[in-house]
């Protein structure tokens, strides 16, 4: 299968790359003038805001299947700029979707979304299955559901070969410490090495998600490019939720150091959801996938990259 990972410069493309090198596909890659991606595939420079761009890359490379990452992921940067998180997550993916439609042969596309999208979940509809009424909870959130409904559109309109996932949380070595499990790895390997007071500082300790390994999430996306049904919706996540507050003690469970645990307001978001756990019996269905990489592997390996970091 001949693949291009759009928006590959990010904590999943690197893992998503080498898995389906490894499962042989034929790989290729976008990445933005400033960032980096791995140099064991053809790497393209492009901007999803760039609509004429994005065609006559796809007419110059004829990928089989486009695994869509480019966005604007982070739920705190939403709150701080809006608009671009908007022009890039809905403006970006039109784009995209507009020049798959001008192919002459058009790919299969899976637009990565998120579990953030169901929002406010009462709890007898948990574990949420992908019929739960979407009620986004904030501004990352609404902009994948948006997403979402514009791929269905698409394929319906179309008949384009589009698969819409719905990933809960991941985590894993090298993600960006703007995501919690990274966050705290990060602040735990900076006290063990000296460079921070033995304090860490954490927001809504309250809040559950379903966290799965990357790994196993990129692992997901290549079984749903073959097996996935076209304008369905699938969950990609562990089904099981887990609190932050019981995250936290997992990774100081593994800290050289004793550490203090203190709220900062700072990182309290202006609105949050209790709990997030997905239904993921139709993934199963599907493509007989289930996660494999318990939690606390997960935390132990992104604990252990940033304490082989050289710098913060």
């Amino acid at each position: 299968m001949k693949a291009m990972i759009i928006g590959a410069a990010g904590f999943v493309g690197k893992y998503l790359i080498d898995n389906l090198l490894d499962a042989g596909w034929n790989v290729s890659a976008t990445r933005l003038p400033s960032e980096t991606v791995n140099a064991r595939v053809p790497v393209y420079e492009l901007d999803i805001l760039e609509d004429l761009a994005i065609g006559k890359l796809l007419e110059k490379v004829k990928p089989e299947c486009i695994f869509h990452l480019a966005a604007l992921s982070s739920v705190a940067d939403s709150w701080e700029n809006p608009a671009l998180t908007v022009d890039v997550n809905i403006k970006g993916s039109v784009n995209l979707l507009e020049a798959v439609r001008r192919m002459q042969k058009p790919a299969r596309v899976l637009l990565i979304g998120s579990g953030e999208e169901y929002g406010y979940i009462s709890p007898e509809d948990l574990p949420i299955n992908e019929e739960t009424l979407l009620r986004p909870g904030n501004i990352y959130a609404a902009t994948k559901a948006a997403q979402g409904m514009l791929g269905q559109i698409y394929a319906r309109a179309y008949g384009l070969e589009i698969i819409i996932i719905r990933a809960f949380n991941h985590a894993g070595p090298g993600q960006s410490d703007a995501f919690v499990v990274s966050n705290f790895c990060k602040q735990v390997a900076m006290v063990e090495k000296g460079l921070h007071a033995p304090i860490i500082k954490v927001g809504n300790l309250e809040a559950k998600r379903d966290f799965t390994d990357v790994r196993d999430v990129v692992r997901a996306y290549r079984m749903l490019a073959d097996k996935g049904r076209s304008g369905v919706v699938y969950n990609v996540g562990s089904g099981k939720a887990i609190s932050i507050g019981e995250i936290l003690n997992k990774i100081l469970s593994l800290s050289k150091r004793e550490i203090t645990v203190e709220q900062d307001p700072s990182r309290m978001r202006p609105s949050d959801t209790p709990v997030i756990e997905a239904d993921i019996s139709r993934l199963y269905e599907s493509t007989g996938w289930v996660p494999e990489i318990p939690v606390e592997k997960t935390i132990m390996d992104a604990l252990n990259e940033w304490r082989e970091r050289k710098c913060y």
